[in-house]
């Protein structure tokens, strides 16, 4: 579904990927972590196109991301991203959100938008609240609304850059419950995140990445039980402590 290969990025001088590979099967959800500054959200960034990379490749379903003959507005469509910062449009209400882009790029008419529309906002539960603006909603709604919204577009995969983290505690875990049940229905998912009791639950596999390079790709029981190098092991200590003292 997802395959990169060799992807190199830099800022001017400084670069932020290097040499990075990984590749996601269908139906498989993988969660990306590592350190701030690791690089770990610019990859995900270069998988739809909202970032550039200047060596390696991206496929996606066979496509190319990083050819010039790419309709990446297409590719946009069809690959759901969910940010850390809700990105709704403040000025439409929450059910006009989930139907401009279906009827504009996809060529839905409003009604079958609409019905679309209203089916994922009662799967994120929050049919109630179609009418109101995203200034109404709480933080953990709208990013609730965010995912709704992707999944309006039917996405092949989804990709999540720290969906949680610009939340507060409570409402963390209606959001992670939401992608619980995309990953549980086998919605193709790579997750950029720091919330370990989600990649335990529901990960296939964990990425962890340093200084802009994949230092471990493993099946999650291999990554939580034994990290392959001291790196990871200092990493997955320090974040399951903090954890710990959070709970």
């Amino acid at each position: 579904m997802i395959s990169i290969r060799k992807v190199s990025k830099w800022y001017g001088e400084f670069q932020v990927l290097k040499q990075c590979s990984a590749e996601v099967a269908g139906g498989e959800v993988v969660v990306v972590c590592g350190p701030s500054g690791s690089g770990k959200s610019t990859l995900i960034k270069c998988v739809n196109g909202l970032e550039a990379f200047q060596e390696g490749e991206i496929l996606i379903n066979d496509l190319s991301v990083g050819a010039r003959k790419t309709n990446l507005s297409e590719l946009r469509s069809r690959v759901g991203m969910v940010f850390q910062h809700f990105e709704l449009f403040p000025h439409l209400k929450v059910i006009q959100n989930l139907t401009i882009a279906q009827c504009k790029v996809l060529g839905r008419k409003n009604e079958e938008a609409t019905e679309k529309a209203l089916k994922l906002l009662e799967m994120v539960g929050l049919t109630t609240h179609a009418q109101k603006f995203p200034a109404q909603l709480s933080g953990g709604q709208q990013q609730r609304v965010a995912i709704a919204r992707a999944l309006a577009m039917d996405p092949v995969a989804m990709l999540f850059d720290e969906p949680t983290s610009a939340l507060d505690p409570e409402m963390i875990k209606e959001v992670l419950d939401v992608m619980v049940v995309l990953a549980q229905k086998g919605m193709t998912m790579m997750v950029v995140t720091h919330e370990m009791g989600f990649a335990r639950e529901v990960a296939n596999r964990v990425i962890f990445m340093d200084h802009g390079e994949v230092v471990e790709d493993r099946p999650k029981t291999d990554f939580f039980k034994s990290p392959g190098t001291d790196r990871a092991q200092q990493f997955l200590s320090k974040i399951l402590s903090h954890g710990a003292e959070q709970g």
